[in-house]
């Protein structure tokens, strides 16, 4: 679109607690829009430990809060051990708060938690309204089972608030794929703020397509093992390392990436375990997947929201290991997406079996990619969260809108 808005600001924020998902989102949406509308600024808050170890595009930058980890069990506890949580989410709602007056944004963009981390983010919800920002609201398309969000977003009076604050509800999905709020008792005013835009597309440049080797892997010639961030993906990576050890004629070798939130004693018993393997390739990080996604013959994962929109992005022959508790998201997805023919799935325990899961990486090059079986799902996302922010944007500088100003 290459048009220009002077002094336009969006505010993101990315509470961050398990895996990548959450910022990765927030940085393609900021990407994406920084390189449409010139003059744009974008802030991205966010909780993520390695915040820092990825680039970001002229215009766009992050301010990142203290983290705090999700445990298994679903609750949450300070990154270190020595900090009252109470405490630390007392800072984090401070420096969120102080970013959001000191940047003073037109648009307010909250990933995933309509509320923030324990509400964090109502107070500089209601503050930048009182400013006139237009406050969204951004979804991935499965948030979890409906019987535990709606159980969820009860106990915390999550949908009066939602109708309450927010100008606009994204889901990061299409309407035919899933409804993040199925099963719910959705207000009007709520649903009419909903749309569905579609799909998050990725995208690489023309120099990293023409790389001929990936981590010292031809193109096209591994299968990507990847649990996402890693902080429960152990399981999954141990049952591709059965499988090679039960299957050592496998046509293609391995290329693992475990994982920065994988725990140190699971990363190094996982590579005790491979040593005898000269098939696996096993990597700690990557801060560009998209190129290693890009590559690879077929994927492995564990389906979360970003790895999902990579595999469709790249029309990547897949199969998904989900995670399956304390929420079911990855499971609702990968379910759906089997159904519509765009991959396969093992459940844990199915995947747990070293023939089992060692045939399916030997079908996984040969099985028809997303494309095949589309459906028609759109990859529009990023295209539609522009034309609505350039609209607002125009309509602003015509002065149909208020725009904020410091």
């Amino acid at each position: 679109m290459l048009r220009r808005f002077k002094d336009a600001k969006i505010l993101m924020y990315s509470h961050d607690t398990f895996g990548l998902g959450h910022l990765q989102r927030c940085r393609a949406i900021a990407h994406a829009l920084a390189e449409d509308y010139r003059g744009l600024q974008i802030l991205i808050i966010s909780g993520a430990t390695i915040a820092g170890a990825f680039n970001y595009r002229a215009r766009v930058d992050f301010v990142k809060i203290p983290s705090v980890i999700k445990l298994r069990n679903g609750e949450y506890t300070p990154l270190e051990e020595h900090i009252d949580l109470k405490d630390l989410l007392k800072v984090r709602q401070s420096m969120i708060f102080n970013a959001a007056e000191s940047f003073a944004p037109d648009i307010f963009i909250v990933d995933k938690e309509p509320l923030g981390l324990h509400g964090e983010v109502e107070e500089t919800l209601v503050y930048l309204k009182a400013r006139g920002t237009r406050l969204v609201l951004g979804l991935r398309d499965i948030m979890d089972s409906p019987h535990l969000l709606d159980a969820e977003w009860k106990r915390k009076e999550v949908l009066p608030r939602i109708g309450d604050i927010y100008d606009d509800i994204w889901v990061y999905g299409p309407k035919e794929f899933y409804d993040p709020l199925t099963g719910l008792d959705v207000p009007e005013t709520v649903r009419a703020k909903m749309n569905f835009v579609g799909f998050l597309q990725r995208s690489l440049s023309d120099r990293v397509v023409k790389e001929d080797t990936i981590h010292g892997l031809p193109r096209g010639g591994y299968l990507l093992v990847t649990p996402g961030g890693g902080g429960d993906g152990a399981e999954m990576v141990g049952n591709v390392i059965d499988a090679y050890h039960a299957t050592p004629d496998l046509p293609l070798p391995a290329l693992v990436v475990l994982g920065p939130y994988m725990r140190a004693s699971d990363r190094e018993a996982l590579i005790a375990r491979a040593a005898d393997l000269p098939q696996l390739h096993i990597i700690e990080f990557d801060n560009q997947m998209e190129k290693v996604i890009a590559g690879a013959a077929g994927v492995v994962a564990m389906g979360g929201y970003n790895t999902f929109c990579e595999i469709l992005s790249f029309d990547r022959p897949a199969l998904i290991v989900p995670r399956v508790q304390p929420r079911e998201e990855q499971l609702l997805r990968a379910w759906r997406a089997r159904e519509l023919g765009l991959v396969e799935m093992l459940l844990p325990e199915e995947a747990a079996d070293p023939a089992r899961m060692g045939a399916a990486l030997a079908a996984l090059p040969d099985q028809p990619a997303p494309s095949a079986n589309g459906r028609g799902l759109r990859l529009e996302g990023l295209t539609h969260i522009s034309e609505l922010v350039g609209g607002w944007l125009d309509a602003a500088e015509r002065g149909h809108l208020k725009l904020v100003r410091g």
